[in-house]
């Protein structure tokens, strides 16, 4: 049996975000090492986002966000499958963070924003940060298209 105590669990799905039975199996996986069971609670919300590809995705939230100097702004629309998963707070400061990734990072189109490293935790891509969300709300969520506005840039 793996050593690890509670505050394990607890820690565990505090930065994750995954079920406390998901973070118990995944430190019985890794043998307590808690390194290992966060990746492996990662890979399994990865898992789950990518089974919940086909659905429809008919809800939404946009986020704007503008810079300091008033000179660059972004709006950035994801959509879910229902309007409850739309109003989480979760997924409302994800896309706000989205939002200013774009403005800080100009990505071309949303499959460039995807790839990127997160400016907020370059451990972790746009993508990945997406599908992770998704596996641990249970519901499809994209990015669907994004605007970036810089004064004096057509």
């Amino acid at each position: 049996m793996a050593k690890f105590t509670v505050d394990d669990v607890k820690r565990l799905r505090e930065e994750t975000g995954a079920g406390m039975l998901d973070c118990k199996k995944a430190l019985d996986a890794a043998e307590g090492d808690f390194e290992q069971a966060r990746e492996i609670v990662r890979a399994q919300g990865l898992a789950k986002a990518e089974k919940k590809a086909g659905r429809e995705t008919g809800e939404g939230y946009l986020a704007a966000y503008v810079h300091a100097t008033n000179k660059v702004a972004a709006l950035v629309e994801v959509l879910c499958e229902t309007d409850f998963v739309a109003r989480n707070e979760e997924l409302q400061a994800m896309t706000k963070d989205v939002a200013m990734q774009v403005a800080a990072m100009k990505p071309a189109d949303v499959d460039e924003l995807m790839d990127q490293e997160f400016i907020k935790d370059p451990s972790t891509t746009i993508g990945e940060m997406v599908k992770g969300l998704s596996g641990r709300i249970g519901e499809k969520i994209i990015i669907s298209r994004f605007v970036r506005y810089e004064v004096g840039e057509e």
